[in-house]
């Protein structure tokens, strides 16, 4: 654990989670990202816990969180993405203690993290956006008694390939990954399934 209490470490370790918990924001449902995240986000936790850290450097981080929420609401909202973006960077290079105005974060590490995951996270969210409000090429209403698979586990969220599309889905009882699913209906983009009667 040694290694988690090197500052340059635990900015990755740090940025790289929040550009994980951001895509995860996007795209729910695969619990991987979830999954990632949270590690990460542990990790970086505790070396920031004992590195200590710049207490307006973590309110500019958690700040970023506003715009960023904001922006993902609606298509078009990329200044508040970008502000976001320049948050999180300005925040987790600041936020462990140094002597002087320079971070203690490594400048070269800084600055290549920072445009790569900056530039990952402008692409991939703006996709996740524009994916998300796009209409569908099939009418919804069709999908209703339509069979399908199940590629996560369902219950509160989850992905279900119905029609040769991955759909968004929920279910009353949980459903395994791998099993044939039934549309019982839809909220909004979110189709509702039961496990095939078939599979019992």
């Amino acid at each position: 654990m040694e290694i988690l209490l090197n500052p340059n470490v635990a900015y990755i370790l740090l940025v790289v989670g929040s550009v994980l918990l951001m895509m995860a924001i996007v795209t729910p449902g695969t619990h991987v990202l979830e999954g990632g995240a949270l590690l990460l986000l542990i990790l970086a936790g505790y070396g920031i816990y004992n590195l200590g850290f710049n207490l307006w450097a973590l309110i500019v981080l958690i700040l970023s969180l506003a715009p960023f929420i904001y922006s993902i609401q609606k298509p078009k909202r990329e200044p508040f993405l970008a502000l976001s973006l320049l948050g999180l960077v300005v925040g987790s290079v600041y936020l462990f203690p140094s002597h002087g105005f320079l971070p203690a974060v490594d400048p070269f590490i800084a600055t290549g993290v920072s445009l790569l995951a900056a530039g990952f996270t402008w692409l991939v969210v703006r996709k996740g956006i524009q994916a998300h409000h796009a209409r569908p090429l099939q009418d919804l209403e069709k999908l209703i008694g339509q069979v399908g698979q199940a590629k996560t586990e369902v219950r509160e969220a989850g992905s279900v390939q119905v029609a040769s599309e991955l759909w968004s889905a929920r279910s009353v009882k949980p459903i395994p990954a791998g099993s044939r699913v039934r549309v019982v209906g839809r909220e909004g983009f979110t189709l509702v399934v039961e496990r095939d009667e078939a599979t019992k």
